[in-house]
């Protein structure tokens, strides 16, 4: 049975899916103490396609990119899931650190990011919030709008 916060998910349509394979020599998510470090999740949806590709400023919106970053927080749930065995086990989301692939005059990252800090408010309440990090970069793997990791404090 779903606990609290997944049932708060379903509510608002949101479902979290087996995580996605490493795409290298990682992986998904490491333990240490009450800490989990979850890697950086890219914007796929659950088949495996790009929610957004491409540069934010350059073909990419502010709207396509905010979604894009609510599908990296999805994935980086679907890791913690995977971890913890179930989401009410987070005491606390620590960080998010955010990686836009920008064109170099892009400055609205941090609007981009709070598709994935609205997220982790959503799911968790007050224990969302979180401390955050937005940096516009050059290029992401498969040419990804976005991609996100995360630090949770556990239980």
């Amino acid at each position: 049975m779903a606990g609290t916060v997944e049932q708060k998910l379903a509510a608002q349509g949101i479902v979290l899916n087996e995580p996605r394979t490493p795409m290298a020599n990682y992986v998904g998510f490491v333990r240490s103490g009450n800490l989990l470090f979850v890697s950086g999740q890219v914007c796929a949806n659950a088949e495996g396609k790009l929610i957004a590709k491409g540069k934010l400023g350059a073909g990419v919106t502010i709207e396509q990119g905010y979604a894009a970053a609510q599908g990296c927080g999805v994935n980086l749930l679907a890791q913690v899931k995977a971890a913890l065995g179930d989401l009410d086990k987070v005491v606390r989301v620590v960080r998010l650190g955010g990686f836009i692939n920008s064109a170099p005059d892009f400055l609205d990252g941090p609007k981009v990011l709070n598709g994935a800090s609205d997220l982790m408010v959503t799911a968790f309440g007050d224990k969302g919030r979180h401390a955050r990090t937005t940096v516009g970069v050059a290029s992401l793997p498969s040419d990804a709008a976005v991609e996100v990791d995360a630090i949770f404090e556990v239980s």
